[in-house]
């Protein structure tokens, strides 16, 4: 057998079946391009669903890394230490925001946003204890532990995992008179991607994200974004939420906030929000430490240059116009924003797993999701160059 052949053989037989990943073995990564175990060079155009925004190997976070790996790497939170402060006052600020509570992954993030929302609801808004209501949409993916699967409407997130977690009710994903309706006075929170990635990359109707915070300021419920996909500079703008002009009342940011180098998630809020925490209710050993901090810090500054967001929104509008020009034929639809797109693929062509194997093939690597769609999210440090050849390829498979 081959290198490859080889190492997935072993995988398979010692991991857990629980993803499908595109045979290929990478051995090695810089910017937007990765190297298998054979040698052979693919162009990424996924980026780690957002977390490798800045490029593999990027050298500022590199260099970040080393040096704070040779100074203190943990120390929990029962002590405090150098780079926490400057991390949570920098974040808030980038935010504009006043705290910072600091996890690991996206979905530790969410599952905080939850406790923090139920907490405010009682402590703050009077909700009957064990009354509290959170509003999720359809389609959403927020992660995968047992409380966010149990608002998921994905049945393969969802199966054999029950019972449920009660306490979430859902509805349709832009459809605002929904919302009102289903909003009541045991009500504390509205959650919500404002693009829904794992969906497809679906971009709400214009005046939706708009109308979501209008109404829930109106009604006292905190509007909350999931901006760990969407947020830190994929779709042009640091945030997705700005598009509308729209402030929410907590952000959670994950994935692109680690730089693609370790996995930092944070629940950025008001004092009045996050201020309902007292010592010894929520916590995380890793969360915060001191090499987390030290890598986001650094991100934090090169997206305060607005040089991340101006490349996505740049490229992005080139993405999107090449992409266009495919819809009728071998492609039914293109959505997204920024350095982001999925893209609908004609029936009889092949599953968007087919598609992303044959674009494998010739050299680029990206994900399928939901049978027919591919999506498109290439480092935002990709050159106008590498992008071109890259859809270049896509035409070729479309083309047969």
């Amino acid at each position: 057998m081959s290198t490859t052949e080889t190492a997935i053989a072993s995988a398979e037989a010692h991991s857990a079946h629980n993803y499908h990943p595109l045979p290929v073995v990478v051995a090695s990564a810089d910017g937007a391009w990765m190297t298998d175990v054979e040698g052979r060079r693919y162009l990424d155009m996924l980026a780690g669903y957002s977390a490798l925004n800045f490029g593999h190997s990027n050298r500022r976070l590199i260099d970040v890394a080393k040096a704070q790996l040779e100074r203190v790497t943990l120390t929990s939170r029962a002590f405090h230490h150098d780079r926490f402060a400057e991390f949570c006052t920098k974040l808030a600020e980038l935010c504009g925001m006043e705290m910072v509570l600091p996890m690991n992954t996206g979905a530790e993030a969410v599952e905080t946003a939850v406790k923090t929302a139920r907490k405010w609801g009682y402590r703050v808004k009077g909700v009957p204890d064990g009354m509290a209501k959170i509003i999720v949409a359809a389609d959403n993916f927020h992660g995968r532990t047992t409380t966010i699967i149990s608002f998921s409407t994905d049945q393969e997130a969802r199966a054999d995992h029950g019972p449920y977690t009660p306490g979430f009710e859902i509805v349709p994903y832009g459809d605002l008179t929904a919302l009102d309706e289903a909003m009541t006075e045991n009500t504390v929170a509205v959650l919500m991607e404002p693009i829904q990635g794992e969906a497809g990359v679906l971009v709400p109707p214009p005046g939706y994200l708009a109308g979501v915070r209008e109404m829930t300021r109106q009604r006292n419920v905190l509007f909350i974004a999931d901006e760990i996909q969407s947020g830190l500079g994929r779709t042009g703008r640091t945030f997705a939420c700005e598009h509308e002009g729209v402030v929410p009342d907590m952000y959670l940011l994950g994935k692109a906030l680690g730089g693609g180098v370790v996995p930092v998630s944070a629940v950025v809020s008001s004092a009045a929000v996050l201020g309902v925490h007292r010592p010894g209710e929520h916590g995380s050993t890793f969360g915060g430490n001191p090499l987390a901090c030290a890598v986001a810090l650094e991100v934090i500054a090169m997206l305060n240059t607005g040089e991340y967001q101006q490349r996505a929104a740049e490229l992005g509008d080139h993405l999107h116009h090449e992409l266009g020009l495919l819809t009728g034929g071998a492609v039914r639809a293109v959505r997204g924003r920024g350095l982001w797109a999925g893209v609908d693929i004609a029936p009889g062509l092949g599953t968007g797993r087919e598609i992303s194997e044959k674009l494998m093939e010739r050299g680029v690597l990206v994900k399928d999701t939901h049978g027919s769609t591919i999506r498109i999210a290439p480092p935002l440090v990709i050159s106008k160059e590498d992008l071109d050849w890259g859809l270049d390829q896509l035409r070729g498979v479309l083309a047969g």
